[in-house]
């Protein structure tokens, strides 16, 4: 199976997912406090990072902000993550700049709001870094541990044109490898 085949079937799965029903839907999204789902995928020039997380892990709450310390610990946590380039520092080989950031949150006023997502808010986010040598990257040291406290644990799927595979991550290490990384 090629790269391409599996990347337009992760693509497929992903379209398909959009289109389940509310409650199948949140069946197949576990909401976890102190969890984040990162989809990592190193394609031609580009790795781009998908982000699913309960909003808590940010701010912690998990509804829109009514107080002024709320709403500041909403612009701060959103501020952080479209600094993304601070947060997932790629592999220097693949020479990455960070592009587009989509931040999505209901709660927050951010992207599109989700259905079935009452008392269960999220900040979920898409992370693009144009690179010169993206395939060359074997490894990202995420910041995320170190920025937002509440956080305990990233699982992260990551596909490159050299395979996939899942890794999970605990406080306090902070760096995500495959293919050989150190």
């Amino acid at each position: 199976m090629t790269f391409l085949s599996r990347a337009l079937g992760a693509l497929a799965f992903i379209g398909l997912a959009a289109t389940l029903p509310p409650a199948a839907s949140a069946q197949a999204r576990a909401h976890v406090h102190g969890q984040i789902k990162l989809d990592i995928a190193v394609d031609g020039p580009t790795v781009v990072i998908e982000m699913e997380s309960p909003l808590d892990n940010f701010v912690g709450f998990e509804h829109a902000p009514k107080t002024d310390a709320e709403k500041k610990a909403a612009d701060d946590a959103v501020a952080q993550l479209r600094a993304a380039d601070q947060l997932f520092k790629i592999d220097p080989a693949a020479n990455c700049k960070l592009g587009p950031v989509n931040l999505r949150s209901a709660a927050l006023g951010l992207g599109k709001a989700e259905a079935g997502t009452e008392g269960h808010a999220d900040l979920d986010g898409s992370f693009a870094f144009n690179c010169t040598k993206a395939t060359e990257a074997k490894f990202i040291e995420l910041g995320l541990f170190s920025a937002f406290k509440g956080l305990r644990q990233i699982d992260a799927q990551i596909v490159t044109p050299d395979g996939q595979s899942k890794r999970s991550l605990k406080r306090p290490n902070a760096r995500l490898s495959w293919g050989g990384g150190k």
